[in-house]
């Protein structure tokens, strides 16, 4: 398994010199954003469509460092009830699967976008319960109207280019869970699976092993990213917690660098878990620590990775 990083805690830093904080901080894949809400302040998209030379000398650039693309990432909101939202996210998607073939890798990275809560509404609308039974009626206007739909059709593109679409299960998006993203998955096509981060899962009371054997192939790239769960403030007023992120002693959970939330036993049980159903590619550690520096954060997820990691095939079961 490789230990990769989301390059787009260095978006200060040109291209080259990101690549080269990457590999001298210790990693072997880069996931790159291509779009949306991580930009592409690495990943100059149409140029790259556009151009075999460029793309050559793009992949030189990363492969004589001893890197890998792990995922190109474009999440944004192609469910947005403003069309001009939704046709971005989804020009920024296509193009992203387009570039993931060309540069052959293997994975795009995306949320499922949210959204509206019936087709005169302007915002999207998150439902978390069945009742009044006006949120029923709202989730069958999401799922079997806009969701399933636009999905089905992204699906489909994705096929036809040999790519993997890996949806980030993400409070505040119509697949926030290991159960919306099977039933998107079954509903769509099998090119839609996750990127797994555990940070949502575990501030949601998930067990993040218990997903990973539920999910099983559908699992298509994974994030290294921890998150603190702050048991007073959760004791008063639950895990959902809108306030702002750099509120932290009032805040129910908040995002920390890897070992800093959970222990290097339950990392070691993640990645135990991950090998058991047969993922074998790139733990990307996305730094969001507001308590430590980027350098500091990736350093020490690197390091407990490291530790908890396997990186040598098991061999035959020679004991027995």
């Amino acid at each position: 398994m490789r230990i990769g990083v989301f390059t787009v805690l260095f978006q200060n830093l040109a291209f080259e010199a990101a690549l080269d904080k990457a590999a001298s901080a210790g990693v072997n894949a880069v996931e790159i954003g291509s779009g949306g809400y991580p930009g592409n302040h690495h990943c100059p998209v149409d140029e790259l469509l556009e151009s075999a030379d460029k793309r050559k000398h793009y992949l030189e650039a990363i492969h004589s460092r001893g890197l890998i693309i792990s995922a190109l990432s474009c999440h944004y909101e192609p469910l947005h009830p403003d069309r001009s939202i939704a046709q971005e996210s989804d020009e920024a998607f296509r193009k992203s699967v387009r570039l993931a073939q060309l540069l052959e890798v293997p994975v795009v990275n995306v949320l499922s976008g949210l959204p509206a809560g019936s087709p005169t509404d302007t915002q999207p609308n998150w439902v978390t319960c069945p009742w009044p039974d006006h949120f029923t009626e709202i989730l069958d206007y999401q799922w079997n109207r806009v969701g399933i739909p636009y999905w089905q059709q992204a699906g489909k593109f994705a096929e036809e280019h040999g790519i993997k679409i890996a949806i980030e299960m993400h409070p505040g998006m119509l697949v926030y869970n290991v159960e919306s993203l099977l039933h998107l998955r079954d509903a769509t096509s099998p090119a839609v699976g996750c990127n797994f981060d555990p940070s949502h899962l575990f501030w949601n009371g998930v067990d993040p092993v218990a997903a990973i054997r539920k999910l099983g192939e559908a699992i298509f790239h994974v994030h290294g990213k921890d998150v603190y769960i702050d048991p007073f403030n959760v004791m008063v007023n639950g895990v959902n917690d809108p306030k702002p992120y750099s509120q932290i002693p009032h805040r129910s959970w908040t995002f920390r660098s890897i070992g800093y939330g959970h222990d290097s036993k339950t990392w070691k049980d993640i990645i135990s878990a991950l090998r058991m159903v047969g993922y074998d590619y790139v733990i990307s550690i996305e730094h969001e620590d507001a308590m430590m520096s980027v350098d500091e954060g990736l350093a020490k997820g690197i390091a407990l990775l490291q530790e908890a990691g396997i990186s040598d095939s098991a061999g035959e079961i020679f004991w027995a």
